[in-house]
């Protein structure tokens, strides 16, 4: 029995620990704007590179760095975008395709505006099943950047 607990417990997310520990209010997540979204998408997509950075080994934090952000620039997630395009399902679609065509008031410092906005798409994808409790998910779509860190390696 104790098995199935801790089995239980590895199958939620963290963004449903959250919101379950902290008893946070249940919230419709297509009333979110595609920007905020992006917004908590950013910080998961990098949260993940920057995990499987360092689990690659130990390693002084500016190399680590350097690493992580060729991956997570909008360039590298605009590439990203190409790849699983055609994985995404309608939903998904619909989803990237409002957070690319947001209108933002900043822009990449080392990108061109249809990457930045691609890459915006993206972003507003991973945090639309962030917070929908979609990790298994996002681990699958996140797979080319993950095998190209192996492949690194």
């Amino acid at each position: 029995m104790e098995k199935e607990v801790n089995h239980q417990q590895a199958s939620v997310s963290f963004a449903g620990y959250l919101k379950n520990r902290f008893q946070l209010p249940d919230t419709d997540i297509k009333s979110y704007s595609p920007l905020t979204l992006a917004y908590i998408g950013d910080c998961v997509y990098e949260l993940i590179i920057r995990t499987f950075i360092v689990e690659q080994g130990n390693a002084p934090v500016n190399k680590l760095h350097k690493k992580v952000i060729k991956l997570v620039q909008a360039t590298a997630q605009a590439e990203h975008f190409y790849k699983i395009e055609a994985l995404l399902t309608e939903e998904e679609t619909s989803v990237y395709k409002r957070g690319r065509n947001a209108k933002s008031f900043t822009s990449a410092k080392n990108a061109g505006i249809v990457e930045y906005r691609t890459a915006t798409g993206v972003e507003a994808l991973i945090g639309y099943l962030y917070l929908l409790n979609r990790t298994d998910r996002i681990l699958e779509l996140m797979e080319p950047v993950i095998d190209s860190i192996v492949s690194i390696s």
